[in-house]
């Protein structure tokens, strides 16, 4: 056939050429030009990213006659006939269909003999996860001390299979899934070489379809060249691939996240009639959804996402108005169901249960806005209780059902209009706990959440021109006050009642070695007491049981 595959028609002939496996070719290459290659290497990684292509490339470079140079010339005898595969003198060999001892057995037999006009004597051995344990047992002593003249190559999609005193003899090589950017520049290069008219939409979609192999992108590619002629269009793609279009999943997401369910219903009908998997449409939300959640992260968080630049863009923009806690709630119940969509014998309707529980999860408020919105009705209840400096009875549900929206703002804006605390005189000598007293009380007036963390803080050193408050309580009130917020608020209130600039520091109490060791001594008698109840020691004994553990409330 004089046709070739644009696999093989475009495979990489030097290191240069091959794509996204810098780290390899870098360290193959520093091996070449200072003498240190390995008499066996093993290429390990996933279907389609350059194993097979890179053994030849080596093979190239190690036979070359102008080598071994660390890129081969592709014009001398030897690279033109490894490159046509009819070397003598490089073997490449399937694992799969050779791996009985006796061909190993053979193979041993033939390495002590020299090249017939090469360097080296080259074996490539593709998918040698596939030989025996015996053909592996045979190869041992071969593999650990080959003549100088021989030299191994191993591929594998499964290292796994290995056995451990085969992995121990070679030098190993892991290489990478392709990102799908990379694959589209790749594809786009072979595009305008074959005169082929397509859109980058088009070669994303073929790309996400590899699944981050080279060759699998190629193959579909060739499909795609050969049913259809003239201008490759993305509805063409769709249709001999099989796959839902990318924007019916940005309009199933955008309907899940707008509550739209009719829409979201409607789409997944029209999908199911059309013939499409349910269960791979779902596993595609699922991944739309993750990409989501890190697009909303912010920040470069592009490299988490192996899609084109353009579905980012188009992903920042849908999650821009997006509650980060109700994404994190979408996806996790997406996720958690994945195992029942899996499983289920009716994958369309499993799907749509799903989205109907969706639609009735209400986006959650973060706790942060949860606290500062509690803060303005607390202060908002107060504005409306004083008024003009007359304090007023507390409405009744009646009353304040009755009030207007007109006369709350008038009160907020007489609140906002008062005077600043009047300056007060300051001696040295007074109690500090009486002063800690007075500015508890603004706190209490103006901030009552604020000062119900500061409830047993007191003021611990007082100064003409500075202050330290000590906060003792748990871990949940000292963090609340030393919010940035609550710290510009206590400096404001400080400095107001002072009437001048206050250096105010906030500290957490530490308890003593002694006051730790007496609640210590509290809680094991506490505990002791509790074990020793008459109630507990009949439980146990009616059920045959053990205590635990005993907790104090």
């Amino acid at each position: 056939m004089s046709y070739l595959v644009l696999a093989r028609k475009y495979r990489p002939q030097t290191f240069d050429q091959v794509v996204k496996q810098d780290h390899v070719a870098r360290t193959l290459t520093n091996a070449i030009s200072t003498n240190r290659v390995a008499h066996a290497i093993l290429f390990s990684g996933p279907r389609g990213t350059g194993k097979t292509t890179v053994a030849r490339i080596m093979a190239k470079a190690m036979n070359c006659e102008a080598g071994p140079a660390s890129e081969p010339c592709n014009d001398c005898r030897s690279c033109r006939e490894i490159t046509a595969g009819r070397s003598v003198d490089v073997f490449e060999i399937d694992g799969a269909s050779n791996n009985s001892v006796d061909q190993i057995r053979e193979l041993r037999e033939n390495v002590k003999y020299s090249p017939a006009y090469s360097l080296y004597k080259i074996y490539i051995i593709d998918e040698v996860h596939m030989l025996s344990m015996a053909a592996f047992n045979a190869l041992l002593k071969t593999l650990e001390e080959p003549p100088s003249h021989v030299m191994f190559i191993f591929a594998t999609t499964e290292p796994h299979k290995i056995p451990i005193t085969i992995l121990s003899r070679c030098q190993r090589h892991d290489f990478r899934l392709i990102d799908v950017e990379s694959i589209i520049r790749h594809l786009e290069v072979i595009c305008r070489k074959e005169g082929i008219d397509i859109a980058e939409e088009s070669l994303g979609l073929l790309a996400r379809q590899g699944a981050g192999s080279m060759r699998d992108a190629l193959s579909l590619l060739d499909l795609v060249m050969s049913t259809t002629a003239g201008t490759i269009t993305n509805q063409q793609i769709l249709d001999i691939l099989g796959v839902v279009d990318r924007k019916i999943i940005f309009d199933l997401a955008g309907g899940l996240l707008g509550g739209d369910i009719a829409q979201v219903l409607e789409i997944v009908d029209q999908l199911y009639n059309s013939g499409y998997d349910m269960k791979k449409l779902y596993a595609d939300l699922v991944e739309h959804f993750r990409n989501m959640v890190v697009a909303k992260m912010g920040g470069k968080t592009s490299k988490l996402m192996d899609i084109p630049a353009h579905e980012i863009n188009l992903m920042i923009e849908q999650v821009q108005d997006i509650p980060g806690a109700f994404l994190n709630q979408v996806f996790d119940l997406l996720f958690t169901e994945e195992t029942t969509m899996g499983q289920s014998s009716q994958p369309k309707l499993a799907m749509e249960m799903i989205f109907m529980r969706l639609h009735q999860i209400k986006p959650a408020l973060p706790i942060d806005e949860l606290i500062e919105k509690l803060d303005k009705l607390r202060e908002n209840i107060f504005e409306r209780r004083t008024v003009d400096g007359n304090i007023e009875t507390e409405p009744t549900s009646r009353d304040a059902a009755a009030c207007s929206q007109g006369t709350l703002s008038e009160a907020v804006a007489t609140a906002e209009s008062t005077a600043p605390y009047e300056p007060v005189s300051f001696d040295v000598h007074e109690d500090i706990d009486k002063t800690w007293q007075k500015i508890y009380l603004i706190f209490s007036e103006k901030h009552p959440s604020l000062a119900a963390n500061l409830k047993n803080a007191t003021l611990k050193n007082l100064t003409d021109r500075s202050l330290e408050i000590e906060v003792s309580g748990n871990g949940f009130n000292i963090s609340m006050i030393q919010r940035q917020k609550n710290v510009a608020i206590i400096k404001k209130v400080c400095n107001d009642f002072f009437g001048k600039e206050m250096d105010t520091r906030i500290t957490a109490k530490q308890n003593s070695s002694a006051e730790n060791q007496r609640e210590k001594s509290l809680a094991d008698s506490m505990k002791k007491e509790a074990l020793e109840h008459h109630l507990v020691a009949d439980v146990v004994e009616i059920f045959n049981g053990k205590v635990v553990d005993v907790k104090i409330l």
